[in-house]
């Protein structure tokens, strides 16, 4: 579909031969549309719309009294003619429908949509609306990433996730051009709110898993590129289930000029928390946040949105509490032997993470095809950590004997011991930015984009954490560890980037540019250029090819540069000032092919990607807290190939089946192991490239909908995500890292049924009464974990009087039921 906004004033169209004509365009779904031809039909000239959708035209008037044509072209769909009156007229809405046309058994199919997916590699765009109704745990906006190819998390409790190898900071996340930061010291999955990005506010949604343009970012692995609406009516929705809570409204100003969004949300996830089979006490984890977008139209009356004012405000507030009592864990540690650990635990966990974050974006078309951005944004976060736990634990064998009647009971204890954690640790920081961009299109083939941004961190961190394991009575030395830091950093980084994009034709596009970083810790300075090329098949314009390489750099952040060696003894934590950023060479080729089944449409997406790491900063996983070396001393590398089919299975709703393959593994520099002849080590030979902490060789993802035959409002949904195992490894034995001895496959199936109740307005009887406004109300069910799959987390580490470790598997969530309902108004 197409709303194009048309304004002339009638006054301008008496006085002049030429009379300038703007407008919007968008899809069925309000997305803006970008690179949409606009011209008078018999008039030299003609433009694009710009990424936002606005265009703007001078239109010259007839001779004869003849009414101009405005004629708008995009591939894949029905030419519009809309005749222009020149005088002052009302909102015009017109419905561009896709150019599909059916020949006896020959199917003619445009070149649809988008430039954005066709003409961009590892792009995808998301329709928000699946985040909405997708089961999941906390109904979080990055549930329906998980689903997509290249995409992994064996983690339902977190929203992080890693794609192509990476890890879940090297992730970009844009929110109406405004970079998006997470809390800096959540260490476990347990402990974190939701995402940032609401699904009710919500626009568009493109997701890129690598090979992206130089106007986003520096980071390694993958780019979120969210917008959020803006509204023209007023609108609002509610929604409640066992896990919290939302509520949104969104409005105009009756000229137009003013629109504003506002959203909140409640999680508690004390439910899914409690369903954990191995740690039982009391929780009590909540999170609140807020959004608000205003924007303004500035512009004069005959063309309001030549000058518009954003500002995007948010606060987001995460209280976790735990006070554990008792926990319960079986696992294997030989082929016939299982081991039971029972643990008492005394004491409180509560860990808060506060962020206020906002931007001011001012936009300005000096010409038609000419648009100038400046943007300011501000970022506060402060983070404590409390934490005093003791837990005194026991070890015993497991009777396996299924003929005994003490089977599955604890037949003899071997060990006894316990474990103190203490922790105080503090975290503020400031983010400050100023921005600015432009886009400028020459002409119908071209179009240049440059930026540049100056940013300055503030960041005070003091660590102090202290923990010790006793198992003999005593605490030895090699037992105890001591963290202690009273850091401090202050810094400016400078980025810049341009670009350039040729339409060669309807079949060929090519952008190339690069990124420009420095940061004044390090004195660093980086050039970052990248190529992209896209190509339709002139005699199947169904298919398309494409190919993107680019040198891609992420100077260090603040995590990066933290020592954090966690050695056996009293350590001073300390930051590397000289770390230089990691450096990531992509190649990647891939196809897109549009088809038809079942007289339904589907696109089969396919990628094949390898990227070359140099200056790597190494790291190890632990829940969600990854401990870097903080030292540039390793070569990586990941490849791999994506594949995702997606469409129409069930006529009218879209589902997809994913699927990753992947090899990532890494050289540290001076990484040795012990050479033994016999029972006796002989030397030291280098390790050798090794598997890397986020080398999930396949990877699974499915999000199927379907509805009762001729009953499309009671709906079913299935999430269906598997992965094969992580490399785990015992801290403190680096001979085990990058092993495959901790491997676990993760496999989670969620399952929602929901049913849609229309609600008519129908205004009372009596005059002057106002017409209800509730719209419909969204029931549903959802069966999360319906395999109650025991699925792991991670592993703790506890030794025994003879100091044999014990990997003990920590848990994930069981089989849970929940209820949500959602109103809208």
């Amino acid at each position: 579909m197409l709303c194009c906004v048309l304004t002339a004033p009638a006054a301008l169209a008496q006085q002049t031969e030429r009379v300038v004509v703007s407008g919007t365009l968008v899809d069925a779904a309000g997305t803006p549309l970008d690179q949409v031809s606009v011209g008078v039909e018999g008039q030299p000239g003609g433009t694009v719309s710009d990424e936002q959708g606005h265009f703007s035209l001078s239109v010259l008037r007839p001779s004869g009294g003849k009414a101009p044509v405005l004629v708008v072209r995009r591939l894949g769909y029905k030419t519009q003619r809309v005749t222009l009156t020149l005088t002052e007229q009302p909102e015009l809405r017109l419905t561009l429908s896709e150019d599909t046309r059916s020949l006896g058994n020959v199917t003619v199919r445009g070149n649809t949509d988008a430039a954005n997916t066709r003409e961009q590699v590892s792009i995808m765009t998301l329709d928000p609306r699946s985040a909405k109704v997708i089961p999941s745990p906390f109904g979080d906006f990055n549930a329906i990433l998980k689903t997509l190819p290249g995409v992994t998390s064996t983690n339902e409790l977190t929203s992080t996730y890693s794609v192509r190898g990476g890890n879940y900071e090297e992730n970009l996340v844009y929110v109406n051009g405004f970079e998006i930061y997470r809390p800096f010291l959540v260490t476990a999955a347990a402990q974190e709110g939701l995402s940032f990005v609401n699904p009710d506010l919500v626009n568009r949604v493109e997701f890129s898993t690598g090979g992206w343009q130089p106007k986003f970012g520096d980071k390694l692995s993958s780019v979120l590129n969210i917008e959020y609406k803006q509204p023209t009516r007023f609108g609002a929705s509610a929604s409640a289930s066992l896990v919290g809570g939302t509520a949104h409204v969104e409005a105009a100003s009756p000229n137009k000029r003013i629109s504003y969004l506002a959203g909140i949300r409640y999680k508690n996830a004390r439910n899914v928390l409690s369903a954990q089979q191995q740690q039982q006490g009391i929780y009590n984890p909540t999170f609140y946040d807020g959004q608000s977008l205003i924007t303004v139209a500035l512009g004069p009356k005959d063309n309001p949105e030549r000058t518009s004012l954003g500002l995007l405000t948010t606060f987001a507030h995460n209280n976790y509490r735990f006070s554990p009592d008792s926990g319960e864990s079986t696992f294997s540690t030989s082929a016939n032997q299982y081991t039971r650990l029972k643990i008492g635990y005394q004491g409180l966990e509560r860990m808060q993470y506060d962020t206020y974050q906002g931007g001011l974006n001012l936009r300005h078309n000096i010409r038609p095809n000419l648009r100038v951005e400046a943007l300011g944004g501000l970022l506060y976060s402060r983070e404590f950590e409390y934490r005093d736990v003791e837990a005194g634990y026991t070890l015993g064998d497991v009777n396996t004997d299924p003929d005994s009647k003490d089977y599955n009971k604890t037949s003899r204890e071997r060990s006894l011991g316990s474990r103190f954690d203490h922790s105080r640790n503090y975290l503020t920081a400031w983010v400050a930015t100023v921005e600015t961009r432009g886009t400028w299109s020459p002409g119908q083939a071209h179009t240049i984009r440059w930026g540049a941004k100056a940013g300055r961190e503030k960041i005070d961190d003091t660590l102090n954490e202290y923990s010790f394991v006793d198992s003999a009575n005593y605490v030895p030395d090699a037992r105890r560890t001591r963290l202690r830091s009273d850091l401090r950093l202050e810094s400016t980084r400078y980025q810049g980037y341009v670009q350039h994009t040729v339409t060669f034709d309807s079949l060929r596009t090519l952008t190339y540019g690069a990124r420009l970083n420095y940061w004044t810790v390090n004195g660093q300075f980086t050039v970052s250029p990248r190529v992209q090329y896209s190509f339709i098949n002139p005699r199947r314009r169904n298919v398309s090819w494409k190919a993107a390489a680019g040198v891609y750099v992420q100077p260090p952040f603040y995590r990066e540069l933290r020592a954090q060696l966690g050695v056996p003894q009293n350590q001073t934590g300390y930051l590397n000032l000289e770390l230089r950023a990691q450096r990531s060479l992509h190649f990647i080729v891939g196809n897109e092919v549009r088809f038809r089944k079942w007289d339904r449409p589907f696109t089969f997406t396919g990628e094949a990607y390898y990227k070359y790491l140099t200056d790597v900063v190494p790291y190890d996983l632990d829940n969600v807290r990854l401990r870097y070396f903080a030292k540039n001393n390793a070569r990586a590398y990941a490849a791999g190939i994506d594949t995702r089919v997606s469409g129409e299975f069930v006529e009218g709703v879209e589902s997809w089946f994913s699927l990753g393959i992947l090899t990532t593994r890494e050289n540290i520099d001076g990484d040795s192991i012990n050479m033994y002849n016999g029972n006796t080590v002989t030397g030291r030979v280098p390790k050798g490239y090794i598997r890397r902490p986020s080398d999930q060789r396949l990877n699974l993802g499915v999000f199927f909908q379907d509805n009762l035959p001729n009953i499309p409002s009671v709906k079913g949904y299935v999430n269906l995500v598997f992965g094969t195992g992580l490399p785990f490894s015992p801290p403190g034995l680096p001979d085990l890292r990058g092993t495959n001895k901790l491997t676990r496959s993760y496999k989670r199936v969620d399952m929602g049924f929901s049913k849609v109740v229309a609600l008519r307005s129908t205004p009372p009887a009596q005059e002057g009464g106002k017409p209800i406004r509730l719209e419909s109300l969204w029931l549903g069910l959802e069966i999360l974990n319906i395999l109650d799959a025991d699925n792991v987390a991670g592993y703790n580490y506890l030794q025994d009087l003879n100091g044999q470790t014990y990997s003990v598997p920590n848990f994930l969530s069981r089989r849970v039921v929940n209820l949500r309902a959602i109103v809208r108004f």
